[in-house]
């Protein structure tokens, strides 16, 4: 997680912001600014723009993100001077999530889409998968976000399993869904992609757009050059899927860019008993280490 820089304007847990009464003034009616929750399980307010460990609004949002700013060109020699101090903040960054996630147990992973709401197919399908696997005594992790994401967090929740999201700082997007019960958001994708990959015994890729086909091709290209062992992954949805999958096998392995064994990486399933059955026996086996 990113240092907290008492000297950079934020306000400290005791000051009240311009948009948030002091503690001796009575709230505002105005349901955009909603008091500070005291209540741990209170759900987060999504008016809130999560950057590390801060929560920014108003004029303290930020335009431009911390990958941003890190991986775009400059015509100066300024980045000499500015990137090995970033060093210091990608480090936090691990340290944070090594930390919080050090002792969390066997996990695994699901994607998907942020669109897809509760009133589709795949949300539902996403929800008792995860209240499945957590029923096994897996945690569930996510993305943290809405949509799929949202839905795994929930299904963990309903089997009593632990419920993780992995948040990322996006201009997009707001804070961890109400569902998550340990919390890391992080600046940088490519911390955040290393905490899926090592504490999670496999992937479920549900539906999903960029992101989780980024996700999926990680976790092939972990697997295919023996980074990761014993790591399934199961594709959730064959009407969706199938296509990416044709394409793969008429023209990756058409022109010999992967080989017959990459097609033997994943399942593709419409069966939520095979999903559990598939990352149920893959966790057995896997024993006590964790999947890295």
């Amino acid at each position: 997680m990113g240092e907290h820089d008492p000297a950079a304007g934020e306000p400290t847990a005791n000051e009240p912001t311009a948009n948030e009464p002091a503690a001796n003034e009575p709230a505002t009616n105005d349901p955009a600014v909603a008091e500070s929750p005291t209540d741990e399980s209170a759900p987060i307010d999504a008016a809130f723009y999560s950057k590390g460990s801060l929560r920014l609004r108003g004029s303290q949002v930020p335009t431009t993100t911390a990958d941003q700013s890190l991986l775009e060109s400059r015509d100066t020699s300024d980045w000499v001077h500015e990137d090995p101090w970033r060093v210091l903040r990608i480090q936090s960054e691990f340290v944070e999530g090594f930390g919080s996630l050090a002792e969390i147990g066997p996990a695994v992973s699901i994607f998907g889409s942020a669109r897809l709401s509760a009133d589709t197919q795949a949300y539902q399908d996403a929800r008792e998968i995860a209240r499945r696997i957590a029923a096994r005594g897996n945690a569930i992790i996510t993305g943290g976000g809405p949509g799929i994401m949202e839905a795994g967090n929930l299904g963990a929740r309903e089997a009593g399993g632990v419920s993780i999201g992995l948040g990322i700082e996006l201009p997009f997007e707001s804070g961890l869904n109400d569902h998550v019960e340990l919390g890391v958001n992080f600046r940088y994708f490519f911390v955040r992609k290393t905490m899926f990959l090592k504490y999670s015994r496999g992937f479920v890729v549900m539906p999903g757009g960029f992101g989780t086909l980024d996700e999926l091709f990680e976790a092939f290209t972990m697997v295919q050059t023996g980074k990761v062992t014993s790591f399934p992954i199961v594709l959730f949805g064959t009407a969706y899927w199938r296509g990416l999958i044709d394409w793969m096998t008429t023209t990756l392995l058409v022109e010999g860019t992967i080989s017959d064994r990459d097609m033997n990486l994943f399942t593709l399933t419409d069966d939520i008993d095979e999903v559990v059955d598939i990352i149920g026996t893959a966790i057995a086996d896997a024993g006590d280490g964790d999947g890295q």
